[in-house]
C-alpha cells in the first residue's frame, strides 16, 4: 500500500513538472517541421497555442512564413492573417487550413470583409501569396506555410489576427465570441525586420501564466491528490497494522490537497476580479461550490465525535457523502478548466492516464479488501459461533472483539 501511495505522489509530481516546464517552451526550440524548412525568426502568439516562424528577404519583399497551432484537432480550422487596414478581424486577409472529410489537408486564401461573413469563403488576397500549403501532424499540431509578397503600399510592420473553430462538414463556421475570450484577443502587431510585437502581448502572457498555473494547482490538488487521499482512507484501514498511520496518511493528503487547492481557488478569483466584464459559468460555480465543502470538510475534522460516540455514525455518513461528491465535482470540474484553458491535447490525456491508474488501483485495491474483511468476518464466526450470525457488527466487528473486551 506505501509503494501504492508513493507511485500516485509521484504521478502528481510528474505531471506538475511536465505542465510548468512547458510554460517555458518557445517557437526557438521547435525543430520539428516536416519540410525541413528552418525559419530566421520567430514569435510565440500570446494566444491559441499558436506561432509563427518566418524568414524576410528585403530586396525581393517576400517572406516565408509558418503558422504553427498545437493542442488542436481534426475537427478545428486555423487561419492567420495580415490586416493592412485595422486590427482586427474586418480587412483581414488570411490564410486558412483544416483537413476534410476524406482526410486531406485544405489550404487556401480567404479576405474578410466584414463580422457578417460566417464562413471563410475563398478568394484572392490584396497581395500575391505563394507555395501554399497546409500540414496536420501527431494528431495535434496543425501548420500552414506560404509565401508572401508584400505589397508596395504595406510596410514591414504589420497587423496580425490568428483564429481557430469548429468545422462542420468541410466548412468552418463561426468562432467564439465570449467577450475577453482568447479568440478575442488574438491580434497584435509584428516586424518583420526585428521581431518584435508592440501591443498586448505584455499583459496577455503573464495572464495566461496566471491561467496555467490556476490549472496545475486545481489538477494536482482537487483532481490528484483528493482522490488519492480518500483511497488511503478507505484501504489502508482495513489493515490493522495500519491504525493508526492510515488516519494521519489520510488527514496529511487530504490537508496538502486543500492549501493547494485554496491557493488555485485564489488565482482563480484573481483571474475573476482582472476581468470584471467576462461572464464566468460551470467552471466558476463549480469551483466555489468545491471550496465551500472543502471548508466543510476540514471544519468536520475537527468536530469528528470518539469512536464511540452515538452521534459517530451521523458524522461518518455526512463526512463520505460530502467528501465522495467533492472527489467527483473535483474530476468534471478539471476537465471543465481543459475546455476553457485549452492546453496541448497531452495534458488531458496524462491527467485521463493518471484517472485511469487510480480507478484500476481501487478496484483491485477495493476486492481485495472485502476478501479481507469477509475472510476476517469468516474467522470471527468460527471463533466465536454465537457471534457468528452477523449480529455482532458489520464485516465482524461488534459489541465483542476478539480478546473478549
Amino acid at each position: 500500500m506505501g509503494k501504492t501511495s508513493t507511485t500516485l505522489l509521484l504521478f502528481s509530481c510528474v505531471l506538475f513538472s511536465l505542465c510548468a516546464s512547458s510554460f517555458a517552451q518557445t517557437c526557438r526550440s521547435y525543430t520539428g517541421f516536416s519540410n525541413n524548412k528552418v525559419y530566421s525568426s520567430c514569435q510565440d502568439l500570446p494566444v491559441l497555442n499558436s506561432f509563427l516562424h518566418w524568414t524576410y528577404d528585403q530586396s525581393t519583399s517576400k517572406v516565408d512564413i509558418a503558422y504553427r497551432v498545437t493542442g488542436t484537432t481534426s475537427a478545428k480550422w486555423i487561419s492567420w492573417a495580415l490586416n493592412p487596414t485595422g486590427q482586427g478581424m474586418v480587412g483581414a486577409q488570411a490564410l486558412v487550413a483544416f483537413q476534410n472529410t476524406s482526410g486531406v489537408m485544405h489550404a487556401y486564401t480567404s479576405p474578410v470583409p466584414g463580422y457578417t461573413i460566417s464562413t471563410l469563403t475563398e478568394g484572392s488576397l490584396s497581395f500575391a501569396v505563394s507555395n501554399l500549403s497546409a500540414t496536420f501532424v501527431n494528431g495535434n499540431e496543425m501548420s500552414i506555410f506560404a509565401t508572401l509578397t508584400l505589397s508596395s503600399s504595406m510596410t514591414t510592420t504589420v497587423n496580425q489576427v490568428w483564429q481557430e473553430g469548429p468545422l462542420s462538414g468541410n466548412s468552418p463556421i463561426s468562432h467564439v465570441t465570449t467577450a475577453g475570450s482568447s479568440n478575442m484577443i488574438s491580434t497584435n502587431t509584428l516586424n518583420f525586420l526585428d521581431a518584435t510585437a508592440t501591443t498586448p502581448s505584455a499583459v496577455i502572457i503573464p495572464r495566461l501564466r496566471k491561467k496555467n498555473i490556476h490549472g496545475v494547482l486545481n489538477a494536482v490538488s482537487w483532481g490528484i491528490l483528493m482522490p488519492m487521499g480518500a483511497m488511503i482512507a478507505r484501504y489502508l484501514k482495513t489493515f490493522k497494522s495500519a491504525d493508526p498511520a492510515w488516519f494521519y496518511l489520510h488527514v496529511a493528503c487530504q490537508t496538502s490537497a486543500y492549501v493547494v487547492g485554496v491557493s488555485g481557488f485564489a488565482t482563480g478569483i484573481k483571474l475573476g476580479s482582472d476581468s470584471p466584464g467576462i461572464k464566468y459559468g460551470t467552471h466558476r460555480n463549480i469551483g466555489i461550490v468545491l471550496f465551500c465543502m472543502g471548508t466543510l470538510q476540514l471544519f468536520a475534522l475537527l468536530l469528528r465525535p470518539k469512536k464511540d460516540h452515538k452521534y459517530r455514525l451521523y458524522w461518518n455518513i455526512y463526512h463520505h457523502c460530502v467528501g465522495y461528491a467533492t472527489i467527483i465535482l473535483s474530476i468534471v470540474n478539471v476537465f471543465e478548466g481543459f475546455d476553457i484553458l485549452k492546453p496541448d491535447d497531452k495534458w488531458k490525456k496524462i491527467y485521463i492516464g493518471i484517472l485511469i491508474f487510480l480507478g484500476v488501483n481501487a478496484a483491485l485495491l477495493e476486492a481485495f479488501t472485502w476478501f479481507i474483511v469477509i475472510k476476517r468476518k469468516n474467522t470471527s464466526s468460527e471463533k466465536y459461533p454465537s457471534h457468528g450470525n452477523g449480529l455482532n457488527g458489520a464485516n465482524g466487528y461488534g459489541a465483542r472483539t476478539e480478546n473478549g473486551v
